[in-house]
């Protein structure tokens, strides 16, 4: 299997719906060594939805996000961003990435990290004014968290540091939000506050995307799927896409039946 492909050049991709896409890629290849962790793979995100993307421990999903904001470099593949380079509208996305990769012993409060979110808008030098306190304020309330606002951010549980990560995403007022895996390891209560305010951001027409492990959640929380195993698998709405076949693909047999019997999947 060559590797020897075109990187990225910042040249937008051509090809049916990628100027209306909020992100697209085309021929997505990462390696970490002499294997590639994601391998050719074309995703076009539909505007104004939630997609999962699922699949199996190793599958490349978080590689592909990383990718997608550059935060790891293609070997090859471009990325898209509402027609344009990623470059160029880098400022339109928001990412809350997984709790394991963030360093929670930083010595800072809830409202400091919220109020990160707010970079653009402060700049490097300028004050933090009273507007400024009350947006982030507004984004812990959004997410239940106002009460810890002076807190340590090493001093909350897990599911209050998911939110309030959530809540710096949501103080940058973005129109896509990328989010890794972020039901993980935390309790039923988090859970549906985070899912809550998600849906919330779908209903004002943002684009919402999130690595998601939970197979039995997925048709209550998305409408589409994008399912990966190094390669593309299959990518669609869930009543098209979600079904016993595809994941069956993806997973290479490793679910029981009676888990995919246990799921809600269009035929297969």
């Amino acid at each position: 299997m060559s590797l020897e492909l075109a990187a990225n050049d910042g040249v937008a991709p051509t090809g049916a719906g990628l100027a209306s896409s909020p992100l697209a890629l085309r021929g997505m290849t990462v390696s970490y060594g002499q294997k590639p962790v994601v391998f050719s793979v074309d995703m076009t995100i539909a505007e104004g939805a939630m997609t999962a993307i699922i699949g199996p421990n190793g599958a490349g999903k978080s590689t592909l996000l990383k990718a997608a904001l550059g935060i790891v470099s293609p070997l090859a593949g471009q990325v898209t961003v509402f027609g344009k380079p990623l470059a160029a509208e880098r400022h339109r996305i928001a990412y809350v990435p997984q709790r394991a990769s963030v360093d929670w012993d930083f010595p800072t409060r809830v409202i400091d990290v919220v109020l990160m979110g707010l970079y653009r808008e402060l700049g490097l030098l300028q004050r933090i004014r009273g507007q400024h306190r009350d947006k982030a304020m507004a984004c812990l309330e959004r997410v239940g968290m106002a009460g810890f606002a002076e807190r340590q951010i090493g001093q909350l549980s897990g599911g209050q540091q998911q939110r309030v990560f959530l809540a710096r995403a949501l103080a940058q007022e973005a129109d896509l939000y990328l989010l890794d895996e972020p039901f993980a390891g935390v309790d039923a209560a988090t859970e549906k506050a985070i899912i809550d305010v998600l849906k919330s951001l779908k209903d004002e027409g943002k684009t919402v995307v999130a690595v998601h492990h939970d197979l039995a959640t997925v048709a209550e929380y998305f409408d589409r799927v994008f399912l990966v195993n190094t390669r593309k698998m299959a990518e669609g709405t869930v009543a098209e896409a979600f079904s016993a076949e595809n994941l069956d693909r993806t997973y290479g047999g490793r679910l029981a039946t009676g888990q995919i019997d246990q799921l809600d999947l269009v035929a297969g």
